[in-house]
């Protein structure tokens, strides 16, 4: 037998963290996704070991600060693609600038210098994963995905769809529904 699951990372990441942070009895509060502030000192015993949990689920502390924003910038547009109903009209460079407190300029040149791609490249990939989860996940027609993720259109979504995969959206939703019939037959 086969299931499907559909994962919350953020959940489960704000999890594990609290739980590895509470075994550790390290007094915290979460600031932002994956910035936490430590409420006291702490020993820096506790500080290796927690380091040590976090490599076991691949996750690690950064200490850069262009790194740093960079994830900040990459959590950010994370969250603007998967709640893009609750921006309707707002310009991805004007939710990055308002919500990170910097000019859109400083923040696309500090993400690209890091990463040696572009952001708006970067909200195309997420757009398109996200358009991936929701076919695999949902039954909502493209017109209503690319509406739900705010392209212009169904082409304008299929086009860079095409560009970021190799295939169409309708290709992709053809191939998902062939292997839900092969896993299907097989049990």
């Amino acid at each position: 037998m086969k299931i499907f699951i559909k994962f919350d990372f953020t959940r489960i990441c704000t999890k594990v963290i609290d739980e590895k942070l509470m075994e550790l009895g390290i007094k915290y509060r979460m600031l932002n996704f994956g910035e936490i502030e430590f409420l006291e000192e702490v020993p820096a015993d506790k500080l290796e070991a927690f380091d040590a949990i976090l490599k076991e689920y691949g996750v690690e502390k950064i200490e850069n600060q262009k790194v740093i924003l960079v994830q900040k910038i990459k959590d950010t547009i994370i969250d603007m693609v998967l709640n893009a109903n609750d921006n309707i009209n707002v310009k991805s460079s004007v939710y990055l600038s308002e919500k990170l407190g910097h000019s859109y300029g400083y923040l696309s040149n500090v993400f690209s210098e890091v990463t040696y791609t572009s952001v708006e490249n970067f909200i195309i990939l997420q757009r398109i994963e996200h358009a991936k989860s929701l076919m695999i996940n949902t039954d909502l027609s493209l017109t209503e995905i690319a509406y739900r993720l705010q392209y212009s259109s169904v082409a304008h979504l299929s086009t860079q769809f095409k560009n970021t995969t190799g295939i169409t959206p309708t290709t992709f939703q053809r191939i998902i529904t062939k292997r839900r019939e092969l896993n299907t037959n097989k049990t």
